[in-house]
């Protein structure tokens, strides 16, 4: 079961509670039992996972609480959480406070949910990007804003792992915030696009790469917002050239915005260097540094300001960079500038005054907008793949600064959903918006060009049915819409998406099959999404000897103490098959025991811009693992099973076998995404995240749209599945007893 799934439950358990939080430092109630005022949800508990009070070391006082997985491999993930109302916080900002410890090599995660009426999402941060993974008590926070409307707020911990997460110390605190206008939805009228197209073209030149003190300070998601406002109703260049000189000068005074082809004088500020030998400063960007808060999950992306003694061909405050904005106008953009302790020339105005903290939603067509400008320009400067893809990634550009505008707030997120799927990045997500979906009581797989059962928890269909239409369109048709808001490098990711998209929806929505058994006519199948775990299909165990020295162990959901538990036998196995239908949960470790000298993964490089537009990018090689032999060496014959689910770690894995030739590949070929994620928050409370690095292959050729590739090709058929049979562990088994 997903967290939005689990929260939307929990949700009713905790709603109304006496105060915003409860128990805060686990203080009340009996060693070993349950924190009173906090709930571990039924599907968490029936997932295996549990949450005590202890005595262990707390943080601060007596007690502390502990969530620990109670099985050996557990489903989902483990959540300790509160619920409680959101209505007299309304329209302030909350910082969620709280001190965690983990186990060694046990990941834990805080979270934050602001949820709005009709099942939308305010604000929503489950540090994804920055688990926290520290043996010693460290404090750790997450901020957002509480919509004007918010109904409820929803926190905890969760371990989406087995091991043990201690939480303590919890705090919630509130300070009040400018909530801003909010201007309903309408097009884009007269030369509005154009005049925000050259508004979004500038904002990032001078963002990212004009770097004076001013601009480093600026509050850009704000910025974003007003200059929407400001900008979209000039009339014509002249007065378009005006107000962006105007909005950008009080930050980057040394900007010329122009009409015409003849730039104006070069200011003496930037013709030559003052008295007293000042340095040059300029931005440089490894990756880009996210928006999110440190320390993140992989700390190798960063934009920070470099500063030398003289000017050089990569930054020299006498030679900016012209371009064309479209909508008549052009702007001088210096990348290098003069400083001699702060830039120069320095602002007349001092420092810019802090402005009070404004609240953003995307129910306001100016922060949609401005979402775009910020998400579009991100990408436009610093995505790794667009020479991989092929993109026009300027032209996405005014259709969906048209389509924000248009859009309400709940189709807002679908809007973001298509830009960031333009990417072909199967890394790219973004989060927020209408949460709360449940699945359909079944499972299903696309086979043999039809969308087919293949597990039920219902008599209504069966495993092996061919479901026809869903919700009075061809499965096909269905599958295809879902997957415009997907974004994968890929078909087969796409699809693997398509289809866990297609099964949610609102609990007690319903959904309308067309559904055929064998050779019998379709029949109609009426069913509502309702709250449950999630249907999977029958595996072997874990670790299972499948014939007489044929041994398995499922990837997926071995953890490595299986694995280390289970090496004996599979070191004296004649052959052993991995299944990687997904994303590993061990270490390396399973390939340091079967290689008999040193191996190395895949080529890490992380893009390295010192000027827009990805001119003149070089690349950061970072480290690559560099794995050992470890005995006992598994020595029999080995198999790996995979499909276009394996993504990102499995292939960096699976990408050690293709090289180095240590075990033949059976099934389909991977999603094709690989590197390191970056994220960054939008106005309005969305998530992104993207590839933020690129990976080749270890003979330098492409992963990226390509994967890894089976060396025994291997599909599932609709007899097979109607059967019950796992013909991926049958072709399996038939390669590694030849």
């Amino acid at each position: 079961m997903n967290l939005v799934t689990i929260l939307a439950l929990a949700a009713v358990w905790l709603f109304q509670t006496a105060s915003p939080v409860r128990n805060p430092d686990f203080e009340e109630g009996d060693l070993k039992a349950a924190p009173p005022g906090w709930v571990v949800p039924p599907p968490v508990t029936a997932a295996g996972y549990a949450a005590v009070i202890t005595d262990d070391n707390p943080a601060t006082g007596k007690r502390c609480v502990v969530l620990s997985s109670t099985t050996q491999s557990p489903t989902s993930f483990g959540n300790v959480m509160q619920v409680f109302d959101a209505s007299p916080y309304r329209g302030q900002r909350v910082i969620y406070r709280a001190r965690v410890r983990t186990d060694p090599g046990t990941r834990a995660q805080l979270w934050l949910r602001v949820d709005r009426p009709g099942g939308v999402m305010g604000s929503f941060d489950n540090m994804a990007d920055r688990p926290i993974t520290s043996t010693s008590w460290s404090e750790y926070r997450i901020e957002a804003d509480i919509a004007p409307d918010a109904a409820m707020i929803a926190f905890g911990m969760l371990m989406p792992q087995t091991g043990r997460a201690w939480l303590d110390s919890v705090a919630m605190e509130f300070t009040k915030i400018d909530t801003g206008p909010v201007e309903p939805a309408r097009p884009i009228a007269g030369r509005g696009l154009d005049n925000l197209v050259a508004f979004a073209r500038l904002f990032g030149y001078v963002r990212y790469f004009h770097p004076s003190d001013e601009t480093a300070a600026t509050d850009w998601d704000r910025f974003a917002i007003d200059g929407v406002r400001a900008l979209e109703a000039a009339a014509t260049p002249q007065a378009l050239a005006t107000k962006l000189d105007a909005l950008f000068r009080p930050i980057a005074p040394t900007v010329s915005v122009f009409v015409g082809s003849k730039p104006p004088a070069l200011p003496a500020a930037l013709s030559k260097p003052a008295a007293g030998s000042p340095r040059v400063t300029f931005w440089k960007h490894t990756g880009v540094g996210a928006s999110l808060p440190k320390p993140q999950l992989f700390a190798a992306y960063s934009s920070v300001r470099e500063t030398r003694d003289a000017a050089g061909p990569d930054g020299d405050p006498s030679a900016p960079l012209t371009f064309d904005l479209g909508g008549g106008v052009r702007a001088r953009v210096p990348i290098a500038l003069w400083t001699d302790g702060g830039t120069l020339p320095k602002s007349k105005t001092g420092a810019p005054a802090k402005a009070e903290p404004r609240a953003a939603t995307a129910a306001d067509r100016a922060t949609r907008i401005a979402d775009v400008i910020i998400a579009w320009n991100v990408f436009q400067h610093f995505y790794p793949y667009f020479d991989v893809g092929l993109i026009d990634w300027l032209a996405t550009l005014r259709p969906y600064l048209s389509d924000a505008a248009t859009a309400n707030e709940a189709d807002f997120l679908f809007v973001l959903r298509r830009l960031v799927a333009e990417l072909k990045d199967g890394h790219g997500q973004v989060n927020g918006g209408v949460q709360g979906f449940v699945s359909l009581p079944f499972s299903w797989d696309w086979i043999e060009n039809s969308l087919v059962i293949t597990r039920a928890a219902i008599a209504e269909v069966q495993r092996g049915d061919v479901v026809t239409m869903v919700d009075g369109r061809t499965a096909e048709a269905a599958l295809i819409e879902k997957e415009q808001a997907i974004s994968g490098a890929t078909p087969q990711w796409k699809r693997f998406r398509a289809l866990s998209v297609l099964a949610q929806g609102p609990a007690d929505s319903e959904v309308v099959l067309q559904v055929r058994t064998g050779t019998a006519p379709a029949r109609t199948v009426r069913l509502r999404r309702a709250p449950g775990a999630p249907v999977r299909e029958p595996k072997p165990q874990v670790v299972e000897e499948l014939r007489p020295g044929v041994f398995y162990i499922d990837l997926d959901r071995a953890t490595d103490d299986d694995f280390k538990k289970a090496l004996p036998s599979l070191a004296a196995a004649k052959a052993v098959i991995f299944d990687l239908r997904g994303y590993p949960r061990p270490s390396p470790i399973f390939i340091q025991h079967i290689i008999d000298s040193p191996v190395q993964s895949a080529r890490w490089q992380i893009p390295v811009a010192l000027k827009p537009d990805r001119e003149g990018v070089t690349v950061l090689e970072v480290g690559r693992w560099n794995l050992q032999p470890l005995s006992p060496r598994i020595t029999g014959r080995l198999a790996f099973i995979t499909d276009g689910r394996a993504i990102s770690y499995a292939e960096s894995c699976l990408g050690i076998i293709e090289h180095y030739k240590l075990a033949d590949i059976i099934g389909a070929p991977t999603a094709g995404t690989n590197g390191n994620v970056n994220s960054f928050r939008l106005p309005g409370g969305y998530t992104v995240a993207w590839t933020g690095m690129r990976v080749i292959k270890h003979d330098g050729s492409r992963h990226h749209g390509v994967g890894i590739l089976p060396t025994v090709p291997a599909a599932r058929t609709i007899a097979g599945v109607t059967a019950g049979r796992d013909e991926l562990i049958e072709k399996s088994i038939e390669v590694v007893s030849r």
